[in-house]
């Protein structure tokens, strides 16, 4: 295990990870600077059914899942820094294509390939952290990337609906064009290549074939993977429902920013806090308190709406509590499922962020379209994914829970 990064002609640990969150966090501007401008562009696009406003995140995710697959293959093949100088350069032209879309028709297909070459940043940065730590250093490194990419979803509500104050809700694109501009300047300034070439693996069948047997074979790897997808269920569907909820059941849209950076920001302080904690106490301890706590906050969540107690406090509450027990859950989940899979992090990070992204924005969008004024199919649906996260992970364990283990070598 290289335990630093390669900080000779490249960045130190700090600029690391501030590079590697920013990488991350465009994926989360894509998304979250959507929430509060879904409306309006509904309105614009002349879209009759509400519902279907929940696509201009549903297609992105699609088309993310689709391409995470291919591209952590094409990364070992060719290396880290090309595929991802040419991804950053593709999804800055998808922004300026969905900025200028006359319909809706064109802006899904926008966002479609939009979601394909964010997948490339995404799974590459991830495939780069691998590269240079593994084990509990990088359940660390990724927290504090996490702790820096949560500013994210603080920011870019606030910066959707500050834009959407002075001018039209194609100025989100235009700046999201604008953060993928400085990002691919920053990488080919700062970044080297992480993966040296006589560790690249050939693209041959019987070379993919090795690849994908080791992930899948790999008890940790698989378990660990479906239990991050059944996270990813529930993420996706509060993400697609949230704007309508606002809208419609509280009728306080401009509030949607707001609420969003405080639950937001707890989500850092708790990467914060689990990036301090995790060296000491392990992954699988605080991951699967996480995890327990998520579900329970969930179903307390389903019971309380279905009993009509559902208010703007009780949500921004239960949802806060349910998402801080996420962000000790799914960072040292990633990090569980790639503990073995030095050698061939590329395919790892590929099937299992696009089985996670896959699933998640299926469930996600099927939890969305459930929608009939309440949020008691919202919560019932993640309460669910939470219990088949619990499953995989008891499964995976071997009935053993909450067990600090030391790390396996890289």
């Amino acid at each position: 295990m290289r335990s630093e990064s390669n900080t000779k002609s490249g960045p130190g640990q700090r600029e690391f990870v501030a590079l590697v969150s920013v990488v991350m966090m465009m994926v989360a501007f894509a998304i979250d600077a959507m929430l509060v401008a879904l409306p309006e562009m509904g309105r614009a696009l002349q879209v009759a059914n509400g519902n279907h406003m929940q696509l201009v995140i549903g297609v992105f995710m699609l088309g993310f899942g689709i391409a995470t697959f291919f591209v952590g293959m094409l990364s070992d093949r060719f290396g880290r820094r090309g595929i991802l100088l040419w991804s950053l350069f593709a999804y800055l032209l998808c922004s300026i294509v969905a900025a200028t879309a006359v319909s809706f028709e064109q802006l899904l297909v926008a966002r479609f390939f939009q979601g394909i070459f964010a997948a490339g940043g995404r799974v590459v940065i991830n495939a780069i952290v691998r590269d240079y730590f593994s084990g509990r250093a990088m359940a660390r490194v990724m927290s504090l990337a996490t702790m820096i990419f949560m500013a994210a979803p603080v920011i870019a509500p606030l910066m959707g609906q500050a834009v959407m104050a002075v001018a039209s809700w194609r100025w989100i694109f235009v700046v999201l064009a604008s953060i993928g501009l400085f990002t691919w300047i920053w990488v080919w300034a700062r970044l080297p290549e992480s993966l040296p070439i006589d560790q690249r693996r050939a693209l041959s069948p019987s070379a993919i074939a090795e690849s994908v047997a080791l992930v899948v074979r790999d008890r940790q790897s698989v378990g660990y993977a479906i239990a991050n997808a059944a996270l990813s269920c529930g993420l996706m569907g509060y993400l697609m429902s949230v704007p309508q909820i606002f809208d419609t059941i509280f009728v306080r849209l401009d509030l949607l920013p707001h609420v969003f950076a405080l639950i937001a920001g707890l989500m850092a302080a708790c990467s914060l806090i689990n990036s301090r904690i995790v060296m000491r106490f392990g992954m699988r301890l605080i991951g699967h308190a996480g995890l327990t706590g998520f579900t329970l906050f969930a179903a307390v969540h389903a019971v309380v709406a279905g009993l009509g107690y559902e208010s703007m406090v009780l949500f921004t509450v239960l949802q806060g509590l349910m998402m801080a027990c996420f962000s000790f859950a799914g960072g040292n989940f990633g990090a569980l499922a790639m503990e073995h899979m030095g050698k061939v992090a590329g395919m790892a990070t590929s099937l299992q962020g696009s089985f996670s992204t896959i699933l998640g924005a299926g469930c996600g969008a099927l939890l969305g379209q459930m929608f009939n004024g309440t949020v008691v199919p919202l919560y019932t649906g993640i309460f669910a994914a939470g219990m088949i996260a619990l499953v995989a992970v008891y499964v995976t364990e071997r009935g053993e829970l909450f067990v600090a283990r030391n790390a396996a070598p890289a």
